[in-house]
C-alpha cells in the first residue's frame, strides 16, 4: 500500500489496462527502479515509509503546484481560487519589459462569487490544477458558461511566468505559470498534401538523397500544380554520426536542432565563391555517380556516404568569408539559439574526436558544464563554430521551403515531425543529462500487435525536472521545431500524458507508465504554436489512454486517421462511414510505418512479412485474413459510389481509396507519395533492423524503378490520382 501511495504520488502506474476488461499489475521491482530514476528512495520498507512521509509532507505544506495553467478565457484552476484570503501574489514575466511585476491580492471575506458559482457549476476543483493519477486534466464539459475571472485577478500576457505567492503568517510558495490560449491555431481550410520521406527523393541536382532544395522544389511544384496545401515531411532532426550511422528519422542525436545532410550545397550563397573549383567539381561528379547507383543501378540511399561528400563540400565553402550583412545574420543566430546550440556545436566537434557515444568519452567530458569540457572548448573553436555555421546554414534553408511553400499558394506549408525521443549516446543527451532519467527507455506495453512490447531505445524526459525548470528543454525544442513550420506533427502524441518506462536490462514487459502533467505540456505546446501560427497534429494511434483524444480535440490539436483502422470497433467493427470520422483529424490511407496501398491491394505485405520470418500465423491463414479485410473494404467502397472502374482494378483501387477520405470531414487529407506512383515497398518495416532496407529506399513506381523528383512531377499515374482533389470543393457525391 504504501508502495502504491508513493508510486501515485510521483506518477508511476501500478497497473495498467491493455484493454478495458484486463488490468495487468506492474512488477513491485519495476516500480522501485522507476522511482529510483526519479530520486525517490523505494528500496526497503523503511525507505519507502521515509520517501512517502517527505512527499506528504511536501504535497501538505506546498501553497501551489510546481505548475498552474491559466487558459485565456477560461476559470482560473482551483489552486488559485483556493489560496487563503490576504494570500499577495507576484507575477515575473517572461518578457518584463519596463513595467513591474502584476501583483495582487486574494480579497479577504467572502468567496468571488464568481468563483463559487463555477465550483457549484461542476467545474476543476482539483487542488493538482488538472493532473490526477490516469487523468488527462480536462475540466468537464457541464453545459454551463465559465465565468469571468475574480475580481481581483489581473491577467498576465501569453507566456511561461513566475509565480511567488506569500500567504498571511509568513507562509511562501512559487511555481511557473503557464498562460495559454485555448486552442491551437486550426487550419486556414480544408486541405491536401504529400507525406514525404524527403531522403527518398532525389532529384537530378541530389547528391544521393533528397534535400531541403528538393524540398522546396517538390512544395512549390505541387502547390502550384496540384492545389497541394501541405508537405508533410520525415523528422529532420540531427543524426548521430558513425559508420554505419542509424538511418531512422526516429532515433536522432538532437530534436532541437536539424542536420545538415539535407543542405542542397549549390544553394549555399559562399557556394559560388570557392576558389578550389576542381575539387568541388570533383565532389559533385561523385555525387552524381553517388545518385546513379541508386537510381540506376539498385543501390540503397547511403546517408553516410553522402554527408562524407557534402561534408568535405562544406569544409571548402566555410573557407568563403562571411560578407557584412551574412556575417550580421550569423551572429543574429548565434545570439538567438545561445547555450543550446554552443552545446550542441560542442558535442558534435568532441564527436569527431572520442566517438559518437558520450558515455565512452574521457570522465572530464562527459559533463558538458565541466573544467576538462570548458577547456575541450577552446580547443575544439574552430570546430564548434563550422558546426555553429552547419545549423544556420540548414535553418536558412527550411526557411527557404517554407517561403517556397507559402509563394506557391499552400495554406499550411511544411509539415515537420517530432521524434518521440533521443539517441541515449547524442548530443541533447549529453547536454541536458539532468533532464532525462538515467537507465530507463521509452517503449510501449504488450498488445494485440505485439505480445512482447516494445522498446524503443530512447531515454524519456524527467517529469519533474521539467517542470522544475518551468518546461525549458520542451519550450526551446518546440521554438526551434516551429520557427519555419506550417504545422507540426508530433509523434506518440499520447506521451505528452504519459510514456512507458522499461528499465534497463529488462524486458518491455516489465515497464510501467509514467505520467507528465498533461495539462502543462499541452499549455506550452499550445502557447508555442500560437506564437509561430502553426497547426498541431498529433499521431494518436494504437492503445491510447481515456480521455486523450477528446482533451487533444479540445485544445486545437489535430488527430491522426488511417483508413484502414478505422472501424465502428464499439459496434458492427464494419468500416466507418465517411460521415462518422472526426473532423479535426489528418486523414490518410496509409503511413510511413504501414504497408503502402498496392502492398495492401495486392496481398505483397502478407508475402515480405512472412519473407522476413515476422508472421505469428500460418501464411494461408494471414493471406485470407487479409484479403477479407481488403474485399470488405473495396465492397465498402463499392457501394458509395466511390470505385467506378470496377473490381480488379489496383490503380483505380489507389484512387477510390482517397475519394473516400474526400467524402469525410477531415480537415486535412495525406497523399502518401509512394501511393501516387504504386510503389508496393514499405519505406519502414517495423520489427526488422538488418532484415529490411528500413529508410534506405529511393520512392519507386509499380515496377519498382526509382523515380526522380522531375520524373514523378511529370508522372501520368500520380496526376490520374490527384484528379481526385481537383473537384474537392464540389459536392462529396462528384468527387469522382
Amino acid at each position: 500500500m504504501g508502495l502504491s501511495r508513493l508510486a501515485a504520488l510521483h506518477g508511476v502506474a501500478t497497473s495498467y489496462s491493455p484493454s478495458a476488461d484486463a488490468t495487468v499489475s506492474v512488477p513491485d521491482e519495476t516500480v522501485v527502479t522507476v522511482l529510483a530514476a526519479l530520486g525517490v528512495d523505494a528500496a526497503t520498507p523503511e525507505a519507502v515509509r521515509e520517501s512517502l512521509a517527505a512527499a506528504e509532507s511536501a504535497a501538505r505544506s506546498r501553497l501551489l503546484p510546481p505548475t498552474l495553467v491559466v487558459w485565456s478565457g477560461e476559470p482560473l484552476p482551483a489552486a488559485l481560487t483556493a489560496l487563503p484570503p490576504g494570500t499577495t501574489l507576484e507575477i515575473h514575466l517572461e518578457d518584463p519589459g519596463s513595467d513591474p511585476p502584476p501583483r495582487m491580492r486574494v480579497p479577504a471575506g467572502r468567496p468571488d462569487p464568481a468563483v463559487s458559482a463555477w465550483g457549484a457549476a461542476g467545474g476543476r476543483t482539483d487542488p493538482g490544477g488538472g493532473r490526477g493519477e490516469g487523468g488527462t486534466g480536462a475540466a468537464p464539459d457541464t453545459g454551463a458558461q465559465a465565468p469571468a475571472a475574480p475580481a481581483w485577478w489581473t491577467g498576465p500576457p501569453l507566456g511561461v511566468h513566475r509565480l511567488a505567492v506569500r500567504a498571511p503568517g509568513g507562509r511562501t510558495g512559487s511555481g511557473t505559470l503557464v498562460v495559454a490560449p485555448p486552442r491551437a491555431p486550426r487550419p486556414p481550410a480544408r486541405s491536401h498534401g504529400f507525406l514525404v520521406q524527403l531522403y527518398s527523393v532525389l532529384s537530378a541536382r541530389s547528391w544521393g538523397m533528397g534535400d531541403l532544395g528538393d524540398l522546396a522544389d517538390l512544395a512549390a511544384w505541387s502547390g502550384r500544380t496540384l492545389g497541394a496545401g501541405f508537405l508533410q515531411v520525415n523528422p529532420l532532426h540531427a543524426a548521430v554520426p558513425g559508420r554505419p550511422s542509424d538511418p531512422s528519422p526516429y532515433r536522432p542525436s538532437s530534436r532541437r536542432f536539424p542536420d545538415p545532410v539535407h543542405l542542397h550545397i549549390e544553394s549555399v550563397p559562399e557556394y559560388g565563391h570557392v576558389t578550389d573549383r576542381g575539387t568541388l567539381d570533383d565532389l559533385r561528379q561523385d555525387a552524381a555517380t553517388l545518385s546513379d547507383t541508386v537510381l540506376n543501378k539498385g543501390a540503397l540511399i547511403d546517408r553516410d556516404a553522402v554527408w562524407e561528400l557534402k561534408r568535405q563540400a562544406l569544409e571548402l565553402v566555410r573557407k568563403v568569408p562571411l560578407t557584412p550583412g551574412r556575417r550580421a545574420a550569423y551572429c543574429d543566430f548565434l545570439a538567438e539559439q545561445g547555450q543550446a546550440l554552443e552545446d550542441h556545436a560542442l558535442w558534435c566537434a568532441l564527436a569527431e574526436v572520442h566517438g559518437p557515444d558520450w558515455h565512452s568519452w574521457p570522465a572530464g567530458l562527459r559533463d558538458p558544464r565541466s573544467k576538462e569540457t570548458a577547456r575541450a572548448r577552446g580547443e575544439l573553436l574552430d570546430r564548434v563554430d563550422l558546426h555553429c555555421r552547419l545549423a544556420w546554414l540548414t535553418d536558412g534553408q527550411l526557411a527557404d521551403a517554407q517561403r517556397a511553400a507559402l509563394d506557391a499558394g499552400m495554406s499550411v506549408g511544411i509539415v515537420h515531425d517530432l521524434a518521440v525521443g533521443v539517441h541515449p549516446g547524442g548530443a541533447d543527451a549529453w547536454a541536458q543529462q539532468d533532464a532525462f532519467a538515467h537507465g530507463m527507455s521509452v517503449g510501449a506495453p504488450p498488445d494485440a500487435f505485439n505480445a512482447r512490447g516494445q522498446d524503443w531505445g530512447l531515454p524519456p524526459w524527467r517529469p519533474d525536472v521539467l517542470a522544475a525548470s518551468g518546461y525549458a528543454p520542451y519550450r526551446g525544442l518546440l521554438r526551434g521545431l516551429l520557427a519555419h513550420a506550417g504545422a507540426l506533427r508530433i509523434d506518440h502524441v499520447m506521451g505528452l500524458f504519459r510514456l512507458w518506462w522499461v528499465p534497463e536490462g529488462r524486458p518491455p514487459t516489465e515497464g510501467t507508465y509514467v505520467g507528465h502533467d498533461a495539462e502543462a505540456m499541452l499549455a506550452v505546446l499550445v502557447l508555442e504554436a500560437h506564437r509561430a501560427g502553426a497547426v498541431v497534429m498529433g499521431e494518436d494511434l494504437g492503445t491510447v489512454e481515456p480521455g486523450v483524444r477528446e482533451e487533444l480535440a479540445r485544445r486545437g490539436v489535430l488527430g491522426t486517421s488511417v483508413l484502414w483502422f478505422e472501424r465502428d470497433w464499439a459496434g458492427t467493427g464494419r468500416p466507418l462511414a465517411p460521415e462518422q470520422w472526426r473532423e479535426d483529424c489528418l486523414a490518410t490511407v496509409t503511413t510511413h510505418d504501414l504497408p503502402s496501398t498496392a502492398a495492401r491491394l495486392s496481398g505483397d505485405h502478407v508475402t515480405l512479412r512472412h519473407r522476413l520470418g515476422l508472421l505469428t500465423r500460418p501464411l494461408d491463414q494471414e493471406l485470407t485474413a487479409d484479403a477479407a479485410d481488403t474485399t470488405e473494404w473495396l465492397g465498402h467502397l463499392s457501394r458509395l459510389g466511390l470505385l467506378p472502374e470496377g473490381e480488379g482494378d489496383e490503380e483505380g483501387a489507389v484512387r477510390a481509396v482517397h475519394r473516400f477520405l474526400l467524402r469525410t470531414p477531415a480537415r486535412m487529407t495525406g497523399v502518401w507519395l509512394p501511393d501516387a506512383l504504386g510503389d508496393r515497398r514499405p519505406q519502414n518495416l517495423p520489427g526488422t533492423w538488418d532484415q529490411y532496407p528500413n529508410w534506405r529506399l529511393p520512392v519507386a513506381d509499380a515496377e519498382g524503378h526509382p523515380v526522380t523528383l522531375e520524373e514523378l512531377a511529370a508522372a501520368p499515374r500520380l496526376h490520374r490520382l490527384m484528379e481526385v482533389f481537383e473537384r474537392r470543393g464540389a459536392h462529396p457525391e462528384s468527387a469522382r
